[in-house]
This record gives C-alpha cells, structure tokens and sequence, in this order.
C-alpha cells in the first residue's frame, strides 16, 4: 500500500447499481484520490453506498427516475424494469474488469441501478373511478376496463339496482379490478398507490423475539 494512501474498508452496505450486462457488469475495483480515502466497491453487482473519506464526497449519488407524463412511469421501462442513473463521487477512479480506469467528477454516470416499473397501457385509474362513481349504474367503469359482457349486463339492470354498482366502485377504488388485459392503472408516480404484498416460502421471517 502506498505512502498516504488510506486502508480500504473491508465491507461496505450493499446496493444494487449495476447492469446486468456490459462492461460494468462485473464489480469494478474503485480507489479514492485526492482528499478522498481508498474505497472498494461491494462483491457483486452494486456501488458503494459510503466511502472511507476524510474530505465531504460520498460514494454514490442516485439520481431520480425521469418520468414519462403519459404513463407516469419512468422513461425506456421494459420488462418490468427501468434504469436509474448512478453518479460516482467526485476526485473518485473506478477500475473495472478489463483494467479500465476511468476518473469521475461527479457529473459523469458510472453505474446504472434497476428499479421495478409498472406495464401500463392506456387505462387511467382516475377515469375508472369517476365512471364508476357517476356512470356505473350504466356499466360505463366495465365498458371502459374491457369486460363489455358485464358492462352490458349492468346497463341492463341498472346496476343490479345500484348493488352491482356500489359493490364495483368499491373494488375499482381499492384496486381489486383492473384492466380486462392485466396491465396496471396510470396512477401518479408519486401518488397514491396499492401495492399487494404476498407471503410465500421463500419469505425471509424474523423470528420475533419477547422481552
């Protein structure tokens, strides 16, 4: 280890931001110069969430997912997956598996993290909701998510005489229907949304423990 060199940390908290593939697939070796301290990034795909630093850089900078207005998910999401950008701290050299090095100021993307998006496809769950509130008894909410055969039975009985009706805002308010194709409502990205948890074996338990 050379002369003013700090010792790099043994461990540093996980995070995944790194692609799948590409160059930076493979954890880059990262050393600090300058005022910053010597740092290595994680064993697997991540980057650094800390650093060890005598000066104010951090190690990593997440930058937040631009959006797109029309589906209010973010922008190139593809397979349930999208791409946020990564932005190493400044005076940082990361060296990759080839032996690459490369010097950042902090402005320049190092690392990319996925995040999970939503397939969405037209449906708007402000505009199920209010079809469903002023127009279900005429069955305008099923016509609009793609269940005419329901649509029409409600037309035809006046929304099972307002039970039918009373029962489908509920559900489509709650987020219980969706659309016929299984996509998911365009909801606001930073609004209210339903997220359903499930419990399978693979599910990691705490055991509880009592004082």
């Amino acid at each position: 280890m050379g002369p003013g060199r700090a010792e790099r940390p043994a461990a540093l908290r996980p995070g995944p931001c790194l692609p799948e593939e590409g160059p930076l697939a493979q954890p880059p070796r990262v050393e600090g110069k300058g005022e910053v301290g010597g740092v290595r990034c994680l064993t697997g795909r991540g980057c650094p969430s800390s650093v060890l630093r005598s000066g104010a850089a951090r190690g990593a900078q997440l930058e937040g997912p631009k959006i797109d207005n029309s589906t209010q998910e973010p922008m190139n999401c593809t397979n349930h997956t999208a791409y946020v950008q990564c932005l190493p701290a400044p005076n940082i050299t990361c060296k990759d598996h080839l032996g690459i090095e490369k010097f950042f100021t902090g402005h320049e993307v190092g690392f990319y993290k996925p995040i999970a998006c939503r397939n969405v496809n037209g449906y708007s769950y402000k505009v199920a909701v209010a079809l469903s509130l002023f127009l279900g008894w005429l069955g305008a909410d099923r016509f609009y998510l793609g269940y005419p055969a329901l649509g029409l039975l409600k037309f035809c009985t006046v929304g099972f005489c307002g039970i039918g009706s009373l029962i489908d805002f509920i559900l489509i308010s709650m987020q219980i229907v969706g659309p016929s194709d299984g996509s998911s409502y365009i909801i606001d990205y930073y609004g209210a949304r339903l997220t359903r948890l499930t419990i399978t074996n693979a599910t990691f338990r705490k055991m509880q423990t009592y004082p």
